[in-house]
């Protein structure tokens, strides 16, 4: 027997962690509309604190349609209602992914962490996003579709129907006499999904009536696999050193192909770093297999870069260029600000230097730091004794008394001088 809306909304508020605030995702459409109508009694018998926030995207006339529907819902149900007006910037993206961005936008702008948000999204919509990535040739991820549950910015979202088929929803809806606005635009076939749901599983559903639920098993069956695959590259990741920042070559090199770019994908992900295109990932791979040990090899692509350098795989931002002319005066105990980043720590002067004053800048070529019990040494060589790869070494910030240099820091003091975080 299948468990009701009820039974799905119950489930969901009886994990719910005192203190915190589900929010329902509402649009004024029939799917969230029914989801409010449903959870709102529940809610308050579990005496969980629920409202409803409602983005208004103002692309379109009907707008002002949707945000009245909205706040006339929820003073029928006495929940408490947020609107957020944004305003969506197609920019180099499509306006469906435009205004996918502006609404988290939002929810990251009024939701707290450790609070949970409910999207009304369904088997329907499921169906679409798998289709959608199948036909933008998406591996296993993409192909995995919406999950159930899953953590953003430390919000819970969440999706207690997404098994649910929308001809199901649309039914109840009919019986409780839900209200809801009728959106204009999900008719016109020029935007992908609305050409899927029209011209492809319309046409599917009548030949397969359950196809829509089909297709979203099979994403869930997808989601496991990825799940599987993630818990294999995190094995490879401990066993190549741990950091998804730099990688070891020798464990890199001992994996099979299809196991070494899963692996590569996955510190990607888990430096919140874009996909190389295939090809990339391609030659990223044979780099990996033929550079000569004295070469720096460096691959990049729109967001992200892949540089080797002695026995191992670094994946980074792109580096911004840096003026080697800057330069700023620093006490040695506030932190540090600097035009590529922040340093914490504090630099102590010898008892018998009074200062108050540091100066600091970048290299410019032939530095020497006197060290104790090692003398002078010539920075460059000292540099590379500390394993500093050499994109990274311009960027060291130099700490000079006067005309002696005294400090690179997080790297070295000179004799006499202590640098603590």
């Amino acid at each position: 027997m299948r468990p009701s809306l009820e039974d799905l909304i119950d489930n969901a508020l009886a994990r719910h962690v005192s203190g915190r605030v589900v929010w329902v995702a509402l649009s004024g459409g029939l799917d969230s509309s029914l989801l409010l109508s449903v959870a709102a009694p529940l809610a308050r018998q579990r005496g969980v604190d629920l409202r409803a926030i409602h983005v208004n995207h103002d692309l379109q006339a009907a707008a002002s349609d949707f945000e009245r529907r909205c706040r006339e819902l929820c003073d029928s149900l006495a929940v408490s209602l947020v609107v957020a007006p944004v305003t969506v910037s197609p920019a180099g993206q499509g306006i469906e992914a435009a205004a996918r961005d502006a609404r988290y936008q939002a929810f990251s702008r009024h939701l707290s962490a450790g609070d949970r948000l409910w999207l009304a999204q369904h088997a329907d919509d499921q169906a679409e996003t798998l289709l959608l990535a199948t036909l933008r040739g998406s591996g296993v991820r993409g192909l995995a579709g919406m999950p159930v549950v899953r953590q953003w910015r430390g919000i819970a979202v969440e999706r207690p129907w997404l098994g649910l088929a929308r001809s199901e929803l649309a039914r109840e809806a009919a019986r409780r006499g839900v209200a809801w606005c009728e959106d204009p635009t999900n008719a016109e076939v020029r935007f992908d999904r609305n050409y899927l749901r029209h011209r492809v599983l319309a046409p599917l559903r009548q030949r397969w009536p359950g196809a829509a639920e089909a297709l979203a098993r099979s994403a869930g069956y997808l989601q496991e696999a990825d799940e599987l695959l993630g818990e294999l590259a995190e094995i490879d990741l401990a066993e190549a050193g741990g950091d998804p920042g730099r990688l070891r070559l020798s464990t890199l090199r001992g994996l099979t192909s299809s196991r070494r770019r899963l692996l590569i994908r996955h510190a990607l992900k888990r430096l919140g770093l874009p996909m190389p295109p295939a090809a990339r990932l391609v030659e990223l791979e044979r780099q990996l297999t033929t550079a000569a040990a004295d070469r720096l090899p460096l691959l990049v692509w729109a967001g992200g870069e892949g540089r080797l350098w002695r026995d191992h795989l670094y994946l980074l931002a792109p580096q911004s260029p840096i003026d080697l002319s800057w330069q700023a005066t620093w006490d040695g105990i506030s932190p540090l600000g600097t035009p590529w980043g922040h340093y914490r720590c504090v630099l102590q002067p010898p008892r018998a230097v009074a200062t108050t004053s540091l100066r600091v800048g970048l290299r410019q070529g032939g530095e020497r730091l006197c060290l104790a019990g090692r003398g002078r040494r010539d920075l460059k060589r000292l540099l590379q004794e500390a394993g500093i790869p050499p994109w990274q070494r311009d960027r060291l910030p130099l700490v000079w008394c006067g005309d002696e240099l005294v400090a690179v820091l997080g790297v070295a003091s000179a004799q006499g001088w202590c640098q603590t975080r």
